[in-house]
């Protein structure tokens, strides 16, 4: 029996339902969403990530607005820019477009954006409050993967899960999310003597390393679920493809669920992006309400 298809663009539209109905509440009051993205330098990378955004945050009612930089731009001059949006009431969230010049550490800029504009999440305020199970604006892929896990038939208190890839904006944060519900998580990286004996173990298995093929059917248990949350270019005989970290033929055949790529993931982080868009503005509104709400002497 083959494993049952995740439809990711099934989940993103019941996502994108409800995060434009949030922005068309918040319009009302005064208050659109409006997003700004910041590319530096060679955005050719880049250009097909921004399309997809811009078109995801209009059908959902969400403004957004890309600025491309040139390549020779200095920290300084973006630390200043991002300054500027912080402070500005009409942005209410920033996404970094990667990759950037060598100049350009990602991680200072990360940590320039206000953690309350932080729509990717990736302030260190707020991949340390998923350590508190205090989950405000998540890192975007992070938790689109286990908002898919919670779509399925699955029991999440006592379930045995395996992630494989401990990236501090995917991995780790997935680890956490999941012990937040009940889940107990073992995580694997490229010490772990034996990934194949961990994840044959255990009830649901991400992915997320980088490496096409990695995990193959052999190494899953019969009937488990499997996120896969890589993205690779591979050259084949019909031309280039993306692809997963997950070998899909025959995973297919042991899985019970499994997520496509493209198809799976991706689309479901996008929405997330949005859903994070719609709460920033709304904890925003919020915050300048009680900063300069009239109190009555």
């Amino acid at each position: 029996m083959r494993a049952q298809v995740i439809d990711g663009k099934a989940i993103t539209a019941r996502m994108r339902a409800e995060v434009a109905e949030e922005a068309a509440r918040l319009t009302a009051e005064g208050w659109q969403p409006k997003l700004v993205s910041i590319s530096v330098g060679d955005t050719a990378a880049a250009e097909l990530y921004v399309r997809n955004q811009q078109r995801q945050a209009e059908s959902a009612g969400v403004l957004f607005e890309a600025r491309n930089y040139p390549a020779e731009t200095s920290l300084e001059q973006l630390t200043g820019i991002l300054q500027g949006l912080n402070a500005d009431p009409r942005v209410n969230g920033v996404i970094i477009q990667r990759p950037l010049p060598d100049h350009i550490p990602v991680k200072v800029l990360q940590k320039t954006v206000h953690p309350l504009k932080d729509v990717e999440g990736m302030h260190p305020a707020s991949i340390g409050n998923i350590v508190y199970n205090d989950l405000a604006l998540g890192p975007c892929t992070a938790v689109a993967a286990v908002e898919i896990l919670k779509t399925l038939p699955l029991k999440l208190e006592g379930l045995d899960v395996t992630v494989i890839g401990h990236s501090e904006i995917v991995g780790k944060p997935i680890a956490f999310l999941l012990m937040g519900l009940g889940a107990t998580v073992t995580v694997c990286h490229h010490m772990t003597r034996s990934v194949a004996m961990h994840s044959r173990a255990s009830d649901v298995v991400f992915v997320a390393v980088g490496k096409p093929g990695l995990v193959t059917g052999e190494m899953l248990k019969p009937g488990a679920a499997l996120i896969d949350i890589g993205i690779n270019r591979v050259e084949t005989s019909e031309g280039p493809r993306t692809v997963g970290d997950a070998d899909f033929e025959s995973c297919g055949e042991v899985a019970g669920w499994i997520t496509p790529v493209p198809g799976g993931v991706g689309p479901v982080t996008v929405a997330t992006l949005m859903k994070n868009a719609v709460l920033a503005a709304r904890m925003q509104m919020e915050h300048y309400r009680d900063a300069y709400a009239r109190t009555e002497h």
